[in-house]
């Protein structure tokens, strides 16, 4: 049951971070300026990204409970609770984005300009960022029913969207970014129109194969016959969902608040650690896959009411993600001197990728065992120990850590970038005490008030 929740998650994710990968490249063809552009909106367009992600996590843990509870209507209203909050959200982040998002770009380029122009940074930045909004909407659409598959146990549909959607950008990157087949060459923004076009094509996939096949698909069946939702499942749902939501958005502002510290370093940093990260997601996507199937198997379990099982799986699960960790990060450390030479940058650069990817596969096993936690404790619906086991960490450890080193010494970027990421081991400690503890083991879908 593992394997087939989890494979699918795996190649999705692993097919989707190695098309970025080939994304990132074919726009570091085109300049340092244009990948460093494209860089930092994507850091921004990520703390909308995981706002969504967050906002509907809570809204998934009732639907995964529900499913393994059987309750097929429980599992409706929560979809439609998702709907509700992905618009809610998008509509804000467009709004933010559109009158802030010149600023918030500038705060990226205040370090030393030892490589590229800030000014052309800039607008290579907010002109991908522009178009990239509109594919805001889609994008919501398409994680409230993929995830809301993938709480079912129904993995495979939206991988097969998802490996579409990605070829369909990689070809469309290829075509408008170097204008190939008549095309102009459009550079970022025809990166930026591709992956919009390529969101529109993973929604469709999905949300007519589920239509279509209802049969198949039970929870789609009488779903928009109506959109009201129990106003006690909605409070459930809003009180389990908000520190989910303001957790990811701290999370993600913490992430980019520490590339910022880490840019004051110098513009090549920003280039070294684009691609630091996206070499480093390539391989790290089996933790978030092997962390998601905790979510969905241990909250099946949960909603089913068997503790012992949930709890032993949950164990098995986290033994299995240090173990494959430990064999990630060594490939991950073989492959470090190569990849970054495929980027048309500065040699200064490339070097300095190589070297924060050596840091990332170091760690691994520090991942493997946050990822797992923070997913064990936000299956049994923990969400407030949830947010001060994860952004919590971030802006009191790490984000102090990163400022006064930046601040207040001369240390380079990986001595400094080094040291951020080993304060991930207190985070790991906490995370298996917590564990341990067993305070995540909740059942919260046998209570009939919050059913509907």
């Amino acid at each position: 049951m593992v394997l087939a929740v989890a494979v699918p998650m795996v190649l999705q994710d692993g097919i989707t971070t190695f098309v970025g990968l080939l994304d990132n490249v074919m726009v570091g063809r085109t300049g340092t300026e244009q990948m460093s552009g494209v860089a930092i909106t994507n850091q921004l367009m990520m703390i909308y990204n995981l706002c969504i992600f967050g906002g509907l996590s809570g809204a998934g843990i009732f639907a995964a409970q529900f499913f393994g509870h059987s309750d097929m209507e429980g599992l409706r209203n929560a979809f439609r609770c998702k709907l509700y909050i992905g618009a809610i959200a998008t509509v804000i982040g467009i709004a933010v984005f559109l009158i802030f998002g010149e600023d918030l770009i500038y705060l990226f380029l205040k370090g030393e300009n030892d490589v590229g122009d800030a000014d052309r940074t800039t607008a290579y930045s907010l002109a991908y960022l522009r178009i990239m909004l509109i594919g805001a909407v889609p994008f919501f659409l398409t994680q409230t029913y993929a995830s809301t598959l993938k709480e079912t146990g129904q993995t495979v549909l939206p991988m097969k969207a998802s490996i579409a959607a990605v070829f369909t950008n990689l070809v469309l990157n290829y075509i408008l970014i170097f204008g190939k087949l008549g095309f102009p060459v459009l550079g970022v923004q025809g990166a930026a129109i591709a992956t919009v076009i390529s969101r529109f094509v993973e929604l469709g996939i999905i949300a007519i194969s589920v239509h279509v096949k209802q049969k198949e698909f039970e929870f789609v069946q009488g779903i928009y016959k109506t959109m009201k939702v129990p106003l006690s499942l909605a409070g459930s749902i809003l009180k389990k969902g908000i520190p989910l939501m303001a957790n990811e958005f701290l999370w993600a502002s913490g992430m980019a608040v520490l590339s910022q510290c880490y840019s004051l370093r110098g513009l090549s940093v920003i280039a070294a650690i684009n691609i630091s990260t996206t070499v480093s997601n390539m391989f790290s996507v089996v933790l978030m896959s092997i962390g998601n199937a905790v979510a969905i198997l241990v909250g099946h379990q949960l909603g089913a009411g068997d503790m012992k099982k949930a709890k032993e799986t949950d164990v098995r699960l986290i033994a299995f993600a240090v173990a494959v960790s430990a064999g990630v990060g060594v490939i991950l450390a073989v492959t470090a001197p190569y990849i970054p030479k495929i980027y048309n940058t500065e040699e200064a650069v490339r070097l300095l990728a190589t070297k924060l990817i050596f840091i990332s596969a170091g760690i691994m096993p520090i991942s493997a065992v946050a990822i797992t936690s923070y997913f064990t404790l936000r299956s049994g619906g923990k969400t407030l120990i949830t947010f001060i086991f994860d952004s919590g960490f971030t802006w009191v450890f790490s984000i102090p850590t990163a400022y006064l080193l930046v601040h207040f010494t001369s240390l380079n970027i990986v001595p400094l970038y080094l040291i951020v990421q080993l304060t991930g081991i207190l985070k790991c400690f906490f995370g298996l005490f917590l564990v341990v503890k067993g305070y995540w083991l909740n059942n919260m879908v046998k209570a009939k008030e919050i059913q509907g």
